[in-house]
């Protein structure tokens, strides 16, 4: 593309020289040569310096380009002021007290969805301070409905910006905690929840008194203010404004209980959020009234018009503050608001569990929604705060539980040991990556591997130094070099559990391609068959530990080690080795007996593809003595012989019926063992029809689908 644009440029008449100094001007009249541009180059073609390169492009803003260029979009107005003046916002909205009602309605609506715009990532600027009644809240003071839902809006946005910070998640949509000098605070926010129930209540004995009259057949309310001029809609207009107010004193409330010390506030916080989903389904229901009556009132809006009346909102522009950040279209409210609920909801049914292994699943089980970001900064700041697990537990303490050591729990000199510092401040890192989105979480879990490599390095070399001369020691010396062995066994554990994790991202992120299934699996069998050992050898020193300090039996090891042959946890890990072992295998027979799968590219090898998606985990020797040699060597053996003899899918079968037992009290995990048995269940079918006809049958076409598991593919079989 640059040659043939330099090409086309040369072409090009000279341009105009620029006059000097010495002239009248300095500026040159470059419109002859964007004229000739435009009658040369072609679509995808620009004039370049010849300092300009493809990279230089990723940076470079397109003038006159909506999307990037933010002051293409000129506001009418040089001010809020003018704006105002023009009225833009008017207070009231409408001297028709019925039209008034109507037009704070369709506010508050446009706001919700504006709201929900700044939750998926855009700037404040350009969503929820489009409102100038926001802008100047002062206005509103006369106007007791909108300077209310205003006030606890803003209040809300303040807090929400608080979790975030507080998270740090807000890297990832690093333009959300921005406040742009915007007035985020005021003296009179404190009060926004008591100003906010006044007027609910007050609409709430206008709602009571037009009941009460429909009983009574009376035609007037006595001793209230109606709040619009048609008692016939009073009613209805009522009930739309209170389900409003209402959810937005729910989800402060929400907010600000999620906010206390400790999940001291998850309970509450709970019973507010069926309180918000209740008021948001209210709001569905008001839908049909108030479009009903914006044809009678105000002319219908366009199809994507964010009322529910269907009108467009008085009091935005979103021109305004145009030269901070460019528009952005406003979300679908009422479905992110749900959404955002029922993950809210999530949390704060957390059982605050203390035990790290069920904190992670917890964490990794609530990522499969793929929650957006506020939801994700309050699990965070839930997790961790003041540097402990939900603010109460040591992670020194959350250690030595993992490691059952029940008598070091609290142990100063536990606590203060150098390799427990680290190893506490790379399970704070962990919970946090674990908090962030997709991508960002692959990314820095592939890096954080090297810091637990050089933990685990550098505890076995302390090992060795001081015990690997001594064999006959004292009974106070061999508690400390057990429990020096219990935390290395854990440190490569989490290491292996972080790198499978790592490698079962790039599922979820499409970073495979269907030739590069084989390698992927062949090491995700390699991490799976360390992280297993490791865990095993954790479950055995636990038990060890548990066996000194209880009266001794001559069969206490064969039980703990039947207890640890037939642990659930090594069970499911054992299925995941035998699904990735399998899948490995025949994908490798098919490549050996059939050519197929293998993707010959001019721009890379297969041992370049085998280093870039494995570098990060091959610099930190995990697991180590392994390579691509090792991948190719292994996958050149596969026959179909031994693929069929082996039946690793027959065998995920056989341990299915013991998974059931064990996670019949947890539902989640049951859903994981049928996905597992179904996966297993239709390779082993495709295996079987493979066999049949012959790996290397030209009509037989084998394809991989994820239909029934996000990690583990299903082979497809068919014949042409």
């Amino acid at each position: 593309m640059e040659a043939r644009s330099s090409s086309s440029a040369a072409a090009a008449p000279p341009p105009p020289s620029i006059p000097s100094s010495s002239d009248q001007g300095v500026w040159a009249d470059a419109s002859p040569l964007l004229a000739a541009a435009c009658r040369d180059l072609q679509d995808g073609e620009l004039v370049h310096g010849e300092n300009f390169s493809l990279f230089a492009a990723m940076s470079a803003l397109e003038i006159m380009d909506p999307k990037m260029d933010s002051g293409i979009e000129r506001s009418r107005y040089n001010s809020i002021e003018e704006a105002i003046e023009d009225g833009v916002a008017p207070i009231p909205l409408s001297l028709d007290r019925t039209l008034d009602v109507q037009r704070s309605i369709d506010v508050m609506d446009h706001l919700f969805s504006c709201e929900a715009t700044w939750h998926k990532g855009h700037t404040l600027a350009q969503t929820v301070f489009t409102c100038i009644y926001l802008m100047r809240m002062e206005r509103t003071s006369s106007h007791a409905v909108l300077n209310s839902f205003c006030r606890i809006l803003r209040a809300t946005c303040n807090a929400v910006i608080s979790v975030v910070s507080t998270a740090r998640t807000h890297e990832e949509e690093d333009l959300f905690t921005m406040s742009f000098g915007l007035p985020l605070r005021d003296e009179g926010d404190e009060k926004c929840l008591s100003i906010l129930n006044s007027v609910e209540e007050t609409i709430s004995r206008q709602l009571r008194a037009c009941k009460a009259q429909a009983l009574s057949k009376k035609k007037t309310l006595e001793g209230l203010e109606s709040l619009q001029d048609n008692p016939d809609l009073e009613e209805d207009y009522c009930r739309a404004l209170l389900c409003r107010l209402r959810f937005r004193k729910h989800f402060y409330h929400v907010v600000m209980c999620m906010r206390k010390p400790h999940g001291r506030g998850l309970e509450l916080a709970r019973k507010h959020v069926a309180s918000c989903l209740t008021e948001l389904n209210l709001m569905l229901k008001s839908r049909e009234f108030l479009k009903s009556q914006s044809s009678t009132t105000l002319q219908q809006g366009d199809g994507n018009c964010t009322t529910a009346s269907g009108c467009q909102p008085v009091g935005f522009d979103v021109t305004l503050n145009s030269r901070l950040l460019s528009p952005t279209p406003p979300r679908a409210a009422i479905r992110y608001f749900e959404r955002l609920l029922h993950d809210l909801d999530v949390i704060c049914a957390s059982s605050l569990d203390p035990v790290l292994e069920n904190v992670l699943h917890f964490i990794v089980q609530f990522q499969k929604t793929v929650p957006d970001l506020v939801p994700r900064a309050f699990l965070q700041t839930l997790l961790v705060q003041d540097g402990k697990l939900y603010g109460e537990h040591l992670f020194s303490d959350v250690i030595s539980r993992a490691l059952s050591l029940p008598d070091i729990i609290g142990d100063k000199e536990f606590q203060m040991n150098e390799f427990v510092v680290q190893l506490g401040q790379l399970v704070v890192n962990l919970i946090k990556i674990l908090c962030t989105n997709t991508a960002w979480q692959r990314r820095k879990l592939g890096k954080s591997l090297q810091d637990w490599s050089t933990i685990s390095i550098q505890l076995e070399l302390a090992l060795k130094r001081e015990f690997g001369e001594t064999r006959n020691v004292l009974q106070n010396e061999n508690m400390c070099m057990r429990v020096s062995k219990q935390l290395l066994i854990w440190t490569q554990e989490h290491a292996y559990w972080v790198a499978f994790r790592f490698l079962t991202l790039g599922f979820e992120l499409d970073l495979y391609s269907p030739g590069e299934y084989c390698m992927v699996y062949w090491y995700m069998y390699v991490v799976l068959t360390k992280l297993i050992e490791k865990m095993q050898l954790r479950v055995l020193a636990s038990s060890e530990t548990s066996r000194r300090k209880g009266k001794k039996k001559k069969d206490h090891s064969k039980d703990s080690a039947r207890d640890i042959t037939f642990s659930s946890s090594c069970l499911l890990l054992q299925c995941y080795l035998l699904l990735s072992e399998g899948l490995s295998m025949m994908l490798a027979v098919l490549r050996n007996e059939s050519r197929s799968f293998q993707l010959p590219s001019i721009f890379n090898t297969e041992q370049e593809r085998f280093m870039q998606h494995f570098d990060l985990l091959l610099k930190t020797r995990v697991p180590e003595h392994i390579s691509f040699y090792s991948f190719e060597e292994s996958s050149s053996r596969a026959g179909i012989s031994d693929l069929v003899k082996y039946n690793f899918f027959k065998e995920i079968q056989k341990i299915v019926p013991s998974l059931r037992g064990s996670f019949a009290s947890e539902p989640e995990k049951l859903a994981e063992v049928r996905r597992i048995e179904q996966v297993a269940e239709h390779n082993r079918i495709a295996l079987n029809i493979i066999n049949q006809v012959g790996a290397g049958e030209p009509s037989l076409r084998v394809s991989f689908e994820f239909t029934h598991h996000p990690h583990f593919a299903v082979a497809v079989v068919k014949r042409s």
